[in-house]
C-alpha cells in the first residue's frame, strides 16, 4: 500500500483558501481515533493491524494538508 494521494488546495483568484484545511485534518484524524478505539474496546469483526496501517496513513494525509497549507499561507505576501 504505496500509492500517493494528491489533494488540489482550492484557491480563489486572490489566494484564499475555499477549504478549512484545519478541519479535514481533524476530521481524518477524528476517524483514525475512533476505527482505533473500536478495536481497543474489543470490535472482533476489525483487523488490528489493518486498522493501525490506516490510521497511519490518515494521519500521514492530514499531515501533508497541514504542511501544504502551511506553506500556501508562507509564500502570501
Amino acid at each position: 500500500m504505496n500509492r500517493e494521494v494528491t489533494l488540489p488546495l482550492i484557491v480563489d483568484s486572490g489566494g484564499t483558501l475555499q477549504v478549512a484545511a484545519a478541519d479535514v485534518s481533524r476530521l481524518l484524524r477524528a476517524v483514525g481515533g475512533r476505527w482505533l478505539r473500536l478495536v481497543e474496546d474489543g470490535r472482533d469483526d476489525l483487523d488490528e493491524d489493518t486498522v493501525a496501517t490506516l490510521t497511519i496513513e490518515l494521519a500521514k494525509l492530514a499531515d501533508r494538508i497541514d504542511v501544504a497549507c502551511i506553506a500556501h499561507s508562507s509564500d502570501r505576501p
